[in-house]
């Protein structure tokens, strides 16, 4: 049978009160044995002191009449309550054993002690100097034992109740403190240990809460938080509650990206599969219009006009393949850059190579005004001339197709720093606020209809933004009415060890 597990605030309990309750323990027996011994101190020296008196007051009468009633008679300056004092005399035959005592009571009066409270008091004594003993009828007495001049014993005793009560009431006393001071320690232990552990059961049921939620279905937001109050970093248990609520947001960011990342996931295969779509309906519908007009005029007098219409229809679903093809080649150049593959190291001159992409770019748009300014001196990197060739055409592309004619593109390289800067500006209409967020998200485009003649793919900026982070630079845009610049930072110095050329 499994044992149910202790909790922490009565294992805590447990350890403290224990511990306590053993040092209150120690601290009793040694205050007893202390306040015993000092007792114990005390009565010693009132005896001895009184048996120098009684010896005394012996060794004052002849060693023949030395006798209790004898000595009693003679004046003692005081005579403490409980006195026990008691003679033996050797020349009487009955050496070491005492033949007369008596007990001075409370009261001062004398009371003879008997052979048998003698013979207990001798036994006592036997050998020893001082000793305690237990006299039948009278109580717990410390006896001491010396001899006069004439051979005469003097015994005498001092009671031992006081010593034995005061240690009772002692004992009694430390008893009932300890059990209230335990009680009201049990009491503060737990009210204290209650309030300490309350930031853990708050998060234990923020942790429980979480747990109770769906998680895999729809819009995931974690909302739960432990409480301020409860998560207060400069406690040992607030500190558990700030770092929960620091480990659900993290959880809630990376829920959410996640979201977002399956939405741009779905978005992305909706896009690929419309734009592959297009020309794959188009190389069926030319094919079979081909197919068709070969049937139907396999060799009349219309074989020119079919010949004519299968050429024609060749000629578009060559089109259409080129631009499948294209996309295929897009969509694989991404996948590879996003594996870190596909670039070949090597010396690029920005200042030549902004040069040639504007010399390519100025016969497809005659109607735009292309304007390039770089430094006399060469802007050098380190990366792939291929691909930063296709972020200068692309970004041009971009700008070109997206602007009317008369539009103005300045086409600009320059150092800053560490850093090789291009820039590509234009004083067309700008872009539109709403898609500036998934600017160089991949099918982003900013015609919704999808016409081919206000853009490619939607991949161009994608492609740009994934070869420049793939050379450790960065591309930033900023827009409005009249005035919109492509920002393109790389770095002179890579900084990042260079991958082997493929």
């Amino acid at each position: 049978m499994t044992h149910r597990p202790m909790s922490l605030q009565t294992r805590l309990m447990t350890a403290v009160i224990g511990f306590v309750s053993l040092i209150l323990v120690i601290v009793a027996v040694i205050t007893s044995a202390t306040l015993s011994r000092t007792l114990e101190d005390q009565l010693d020296q009132k005896l001895f002191g009184n048996l120098k008196a009684l010896a005394a007051l012996v060794g004052q009468v002849p060693p023949s009449a030395a006798t209790v009633g004898n000595i009693l008679e003679r004046p003692l300056s005081q005579v403490p309550p409980g006195l026990l004092f008691a003679v033996s005399n050797p020349v009487s035959g009955t050496s070491g054993v005492i033949f007369s005592g008596t007990e001075v009571d409370l009261g001062g009066t004398t009371r003879n002690l008997t052979k048998a409270q003698l013979s207990q008091v001798a036994a006592a004594l036997d050998g020893s100097q001082v000793a305690n003993v237990a006299i039948e009828d009278i109580g717990s007495y410390r006896v001491a034992i010396t001899s006069t001049s004439s051979d005469v014993a003097v015994v005498a005793g001092l009671p031992r109740d006081d010593i034995q009560n005061q240690l009772t009431q002692l004992l009694t006393v430390i008893a009932l403190a300890t059990i209230g001071g335990l009680i009201l320690l049990a009491l503060t232990t737990a009210i204290t240990i209650r309030v300490s552990l309350r930031p853990l059961r708050a998060v234990a049921r923020t942790a429980t809460r979480v747990a109770n939620q769906q998680l895999d279905r729809g819009e995931v937001i974690i909302t739960e938080r432990v409480p301020a109050s409860e998560a207060d970093p400069r406690t040992e248990t607030g500190l558990v509650g700030a770092s929960l609520n620091k480990l659900l947001d993290h959880v809630n960011t990376s829920l959410a990206a996640r979201q977002k990342n399956e939405e741009q996931m779905r978005r992305f295969v909706a896009d690929a599969s419309h734009e592959l779509r297009t020309p794959l309906a188009s190389i069926r519908g030319y094919s079979e219009l081909s197919l068709r007009a070969l049937r139907q005029n396999p060799a009349g007098a219309d074989a020119p006009d079919a010949i004519e219409s299968t050429t024609s229809s060749l000629e578009r679903i060559q089109a259409q393949s080129l631009r499948m093809t294209r996309l295929v080649e897009d969509l694989l150049l991404l996948a590879r850059l996003d594996e870190g593959r596909e670039l070949v190291y090597g010396t690029v001159d920005l200042t030549q190579l902004a040069l040639e992409g504007l010399s390519d770019a100025r016969p497809t748009a005659a109607d735009h005004h292309w304007v390039i300014d770089v430094p006399d001196e060469p802007v050098s990197i380190l990366g792939d001339a291929g691909r930063m060739h296709q972020v200068v055409a692309n970004l041009l592309a971009n700008a070109r197709t997206h602007t009317p004619a008369g539009t103005t593109i300045t086409l600009s390289v320059s150092q800053e720093g560490s850093d090789a800067v291009l820039r590509v500006h234009d004083d067309g209409p700008g872009i539109d606020p709403a898609l500036r967020e998934e600017l160089f998200a991949r099918f982003a485009r900013g015609d919704s209809s999808r016409a081919r003649q206000t853009g490619g793919t939607g991949l161009g900026l994608a492609i740009v933004k994934a070869i420049v982070d793939g050379h450790g630079g960065t591309i930033t845009a900023a827009s409005e009415p009249g005035d919109t610049t492509f920002t393109v930072r790389l770095p002179l110095t890579p900084t990042a060890a260079v991958p082997a050329e493929r």
